[in-house]
């Protein structure tokens, strides 16, 4: 299947053309494992990392304005539009790309849901709870939120009249805010495969589909 198409759902039960179920479990398996793939893959934790960076850069571009305001500098009439736009180039894509994301991670949920429930193979399902790769998510995502509530409370909190300025303020929190952000989107999404796997893939609540 092409890298950028997600797998489709299974079609509807009178265009199933299985021959069997060993078949059926086959087709199953790739989808749900490509669906896993999609939606932890350390390329998707990464990708958030890197627009998580490209939002400090936009808004580090977006404060220099400030800064050069503060520090009376001439050229601010030409290089403070041209930060302004330069900066909004690297914010805006980057939260794009995040929400774009979250909206995917809802469609892969809602795809791997209809072809989990399509029938059961607790053997093969096992590996979708990928503790590793949510640790990975879950602990990368901690220390991002963790560096970007120090940035902010540090830019406020040491800040020192005549030593540093309200530019730099602006750039210490508004960059410590993107931070957590980002790593709070990646905790939310780790804590939430979590939390569907324990409610759709425990030995539980697979025998529980199993005899509705």
């Amino acid at each position: 299947m092409p890298r950028r198409t997600l797998p489709p759902p299974p079609p509807p039960v009178h265009l199933r053309t299985w021959p069997d179920r060993n078949a059926l479990l086959a087709d199953r398996g790739m989808a749900l494992e490509e669906l896993r793939r999609r939606s932890l893959g350390v390329h998707r934790l990464l990708l958030l990392w890197l627009l998580g960076l490209g939002g400090v850069i936009g808004w580090s571009l977006l404060a220099l304005p400030i800064q050069m305001v503060e520090d009376k500098e001439p050229m601010v009439i030409v290089f403070g539009p041209v930060c302004a736009v330069l900066g909004l180039g690297a914010l805006v894509p980057s939260v794009i790309g995040i929400v774009l994301g979250i909206r995917q991670d809802r469609k892969i949920r809602e795809l791997t849901d209809t072809w989990l429930a399509l029938d059961s193979h607790p053997t093969a399902d096992s590996a979708l709870r990928s503790p590793g790769l949510s640790l990975c998510w879950l602990l990368g995502s901690f220390v991002l939120c963790a560096l970007g509530l120090w940035a902010s409370f540090a830019a406020a909190a040491y800040a020192e009249p005549g030593r540093d300025s309200y530019g730099d303020v602006v750039l210490g929190m508004g960059a410590g805010l993107v931070l957590w952000l980002t790593g709070l989107v990646g905790a939310t999404k780790a804590v939430g495969h979590y939390r569907w796997a324990v409610r759709k893939l425990t030995p539980a609540a697979v025998a529980g589909g199993a005899h509705r």
